[in-house]
C-alpha cells in the first residue's frame, strides 16, 4: 500500500512539479497549481464523519470533475471519502495506507494531466508515445 514516499516519488517524476510545506502540511504542485496534499482531518471533519472518520494518513487530491469524484467515492468507499468542506469541489480524500501504489500513480498522473498547462501536457503525452 502507498506511503508519503510513493506520493513524493510519483509526483516529482512528472514535469515541472514541486513539493512544498504550507502551514505544516506537504503539498505537491504543477507550476503553481495544487495537485495533491496532506490533509489531516480537522475537528469539523471528525464531527461530520462521526465513527466513520478514518485513522491514518489522509491525502487530498484534485480530480478532473465532480463525476470522477462521485465515481471514486461510490466505487471504493474503503479508500476514498469526502467531507462537507469539499462539497462542490472536484477533490477526494484518500486513506493513503489503503490505496495500492499503481492506483495512486494513475490518479496522480490524471490530476497532473488535468492541472498542468496544455503545452506541458502535450509535450508529456508526445514523449510517452
Amino acid at each position: 500500500m502507498a506511503t508519503w514516499d510513493d506520493v513524493r516519488r510519483i509526483t516529482l517524476e512528472l514535469p515541472e512539479t514541486s513539493e512544498r510545506i504550507n502551514e505544516g502540511v506537504q503539498q505537491w504542485r504543477v507550476k503553481e497549481k495544487l495537485l495533491t496534499w496532506e490533509r489531516p482531518l480537522r475537528r469539523a471533519d471528525h464531527k461530520a464523519l462521526g465513527d466513520a472518520a478514518p485513522d491514518g494518513d489522509i491525502l487530498a487530491m484534485w480530480v478532473p470533475d465532480l463525476g470522477v469524484k462521485e465515481a471514486l467515492l461510490s466505487d471504493d468507499p474503503e479508500v476514498f471519502f469526502t467531507t462537507p468542506h469539499f462539497d462542490g469541489y472536484p477533490t477526494v480524500l484518500i486513506q493513503l495506507e489503503k490505496i495500492p501504489v499503481p492506483e495512486l500513480e494513475e490518479l496522480i498522473i490524471e490530476a497532473w494531466l488535468d492541472r498542468a498547462p496544455k503545452r506541458l501536457v502535450s509535450d508529456y503525452l508526445k514523449a510517452s508515445e
